[in-house]
């Protein structure tokens, strides 16, 4: 790509972060305006000055190299639905500001030569946990979809989760994959509709469902929309939105499906009792996906529920402007151990992930990262994603004097 076009590319890409709501008034919208600044959070300061994308996987320094080049490549529409938060996106703020709360606790002359990341998650063993959260749509952002991101998964031996709104079906990802996949439930307001995903889902080979239990219905997603008033493509050949039903039908999941009665996709109506028909429909494990205080946690283990998310959707669902890290000691206090602990959204880091599991979570999931790299690069780029925060896990652990993650312990981390 000419140099011309790199540098018209990373100022768009700054002159759309200026103009975002996450950013008005910070030190990144005055870093879009050129201006000399320090940033809390390292996404752009390792680019200033520099007026060149990066042209591969094997360039990136950090997985902030890749959103600009995903931004390059992308729609605008679609760029939006990734980086989209809802509201004013203090959420969407707060959970990679969450993280400078709290501070870790190196200890020292220990032999950490050799460091061993794997973990156990819900009965299998892992060589890292660090696992794929689940992101719909991802042929938005590569032709091969979720297939690419299986490919990328498989070579660094990350679990996966698969969203509802994938656009490849679970056998076809399990078989990319090569190895089980989890399936995450957008149970829409229909149990036969609901029934109907986890049976295909279970026939497929998952082992496990997450719930999702955090979207109950409708979201302001202003970024999303300001995005799509400069998309000049004529979205109706893609998306055909005469209809729920018309629309739903393009989506992976619903093939012969009746959604026919179907209002909305959401699950505004769920409560507790839909576990208790879930547990007797299917022998897949299930995990609450959405938990974000300490009495649904506790409740979630008196009901027999093999796990739970700690998750705010990435900021997609509502804006309390409370992240997950800050969420995360107080349910794990509450449940005491008697249920394995996950958590996402705003994981960029290695230090992000040694936090959290110094706090008592099994693994960690993340999001936006890997789809930057697969709009960026398709399978190449999320390999290179997963591969460098497996790197700076490693490293941190040999900072941390933890040469396995059971070394990573409470005392280790403690709020600034």
């Amino acid at each position: 790509m000419p140099l011309d076009d790199q540098a018209t590319s990373r100022r768009k890409f700054l002159q759309f972060l200026a103009a975002s709501p996450l950013l008005a008034g910070s030190d990144l919208a005055a870093m879009a305006a050129e201006t000399p600044s320090l940033l809390p959070d390292p996404m752009l300061w390792g680019h200033r000055g520099l007026d060149r994308l990066i042209e591969s996987p094997k360039e990136a320094i950090n997985v902030f190299d890749f959103e600009p080049v995903m931004f390059r490549n992308q729609p605008p529409a679609h760029f939006g639905y990734m980086a989209s938060g809802i509201d004013d996106e203090m959420t969407l703020r707060a959970n990679r500001e969450g993280f400078q709360k709290f501070v870790l606790r190196p200890r020292r002359l220990v032999d950490v030569r050799k460091v061993d990341m794997s973990v156990d998650i819900l009965g299998e063993r892992y060589p890292n946990p660090i696992m794929l959260a689940p992101v719909g749509g991802h042929r938005m952002f590569h032709p091969e979809g979720e297939l690419d991101t299986a490919r990328g998964a498989k070579a660094g031996n990350h679990l996966q989760i698969l969203s509802t709104a994938t656009t490849s079906g679970p056998e076809d990802v399990t078989k990319a994959r090569g190895a089980p996949i989890w399936y995450q439930l957008y149970a829409t307001n229909s149990w036969d509709v609901a029934k109907t995903f986890v049976t295909r889902a279970e026939r497929a080979g998952c082992p496990v469902v997450a719930v999702t239990v955090d979207r109950n219905g409708g979201r302001n997603q202003e970024t999303l929309f300001r995005l799509e008033r400069t998309d000049t493509r004529n979205c109706n050949e893609c998306h055909d939105r005469s209809s729920l039903a018309a629309n739903l039908r393009r989506r992976s999941m619903y093939e012969g499906v009746d959604v026919s009665k179907l209002t909305n996709t959401q699950s505004s109506g769920m409560t507790w009792d839909f576990f208790k028909r879930l547990r007797d429909t299917t022998k897949m494990k299930i995990v609450i996906k959405g938990i974000l205080a300490w009495e649904d946690a506790v409740i979630a283990a008196d009901n027999g529920i093999d796990g739970i998310i700690v998750s705010n959707h990435g900021a997609r669902s509502e804006d309390s402007g409370r992240s997950t890290i800050d969420a995360l000691p107080e349910i794990v206090e509450a449940v005491k151990g008697r249920i394995p602990i996950f958590v996402d959204s705003g994981f960029r880091r290695g230090s992000d992930i040694v936090k959290a599991l110094c706090m008592g979570a099994t693994a960690v999931c993340v999001g936006r990262p890997y789809i930057w790299g697969l709009g960026a690069f398709g399978q190449p780029g999320v390999e290179r994603v997963l591969e460098l925060l497996r790197i700076e896990l490693s490293g941190m652990m040999q900072q941390m004097g933890a040469p396995t993650i059971k070394h990573l312990v409470p005392a280790m981390v403690r709020r600034a």
